[in-house]
C-alpha cells in the first residue's frame, strides 16, 4: 500500500513540476506577470534587449530543469524499495523546507519580490509536508 501512495505523490509533483518546466520554456513573460503582477514582471524582464534576452535565456533554462526534474521525478515513482522511497521522500522534505528556508530569509529582502515570498515559501511548506504524510504513513506502516 505504501508504494501505490508513493507512487500517487511523486505523479502529482511530477506533473506540477512539468506543467510549470514547459510554461516556463514556452509562456515565461505570462507566467511572471501571472505570479508576480504586471509592475514587477516588467521589471523583471529587464530594461535593455541584453538584458530581456539574458533574462528569457535564463528562464527557459531553468523551466528546462524543472521539466527534467519532473520526469525524473515521474521515473522514480515506479521504484518499489521502501528504504528508497523513505530516503527519496525525506530528501523531499529538506529540500522544499530549504526552499521555505531561503524565501524567508533572501526573497523577502528582495524589494521586487518581497510582496510574493510567504505565498510561494507556503507553497513549498505545502509540497514538504505531502512527503511528511507519506513518511508518516511509512513509519506507521513499518511499526504497526
Amino acid at each position: 500500500m505504501g508504494s501505490s501512495c508513493f507512487f500517487i505523490i511523486c505523479v502529482l509533483h511530477s506533473a506540477i513540476a512539468l506543467t510549470c518546466g514547459v510554461l516556463m520554456v514556452f509562456y515565461s513573460k505570462e507566467i511572471c506577470v501571472l505570479g508576480h503582477g504586471p509592475k514587477t514582471a516588467s521589471k523583471l524582464q529587464g530594461s535593455t534587449p541584453h538584458d530581456q534576452l539574458l533574462i528569457q535565456t535564463s528562464d527557459s533554462f531553468s523551466g528546462l530543469l524543472l521539466f527534467t526534474i519532473g520526469f525524473l521525478v515521474f521515473m522514480v515513482a515506479c521504484v518499489k524499495d521502501w528504504e528508497f522511497q523513505s530516503f527519496f521522500a525525506k530528501g523531499c522534505v529538506f529540500l522544499h523546507i530549504s526552499m521555505a528556508v531561503w524565501r524567508f530569509y533572501f526573497g523577502r529582502k528582495l524589494e521586487d519580490l518581497a510582496h510574493d515570498w510567504p505565498r510561494h515559501a507556503v507553497g513549498d511548506i505545502a509540497l514538504a509536508t505531502s512527503w511528511l504524510f507519506f513518511l508518516v504513513y511509512l513509519w506507521r506502516e513499518k511499526y504497526d
